[in-house]
């Protein structure tokens, strides 16, 4: 199956900038929505940011930090974290999700990375 694949993790002091990247290692089709979770030690999974349709949706705690982009003809989506936070390490998930036609109808398929972890230090 196709897998996505991150990149550009790793670790920064407060107040610096690290720029995520997300790629499928195949063709993916029908691309519903792209999104970046994160999860930090002993908390849930979160949404931090998402883009379908052209329209963005940032988690509270990132607004105005954080950006999400995407570059169409690669399927790739990005995540540019400026300003960052201790608050902000974790392990961070790129997700797709894509429309899949059955002769039962239509239903999401849903891609997920094997994360990479980012660290902020204080």
């Amino acid at each position: 199956q196709v897998q996505l694949m991150e990149s550009g993790g790793g670790l920064v002091q407060a107040g610096g900038s690290l720029r995520l990247s997300c790629a499928p290692s195949g063709s993916i089709f029908r691309i519903k929505t792209m999104a970046w979770y994160r999860q930090a030690p002993g908390k849930q999974r979160e949404l931090v940011a998402i883009t379908s349709g052209g329209t963005l949706g940032y988690a509270d705690a990132v607004n105005g930090r954080f950006t999400i982009s995407r570059d169409n003809a690669r399927n790739t989506v990005y995540l540019q974290m400026n300003s960052l936070k201790p608050e902000d390490t974790a392990v961070y998930y790129c997700n797709i999700k894509t429309i899949a036609t059955s002769m039962v109808g239509a239903h999401d398929m849903d891609y997920w990375g094997k994360g990479t972890l980012v660290t902020v230090s204080s």
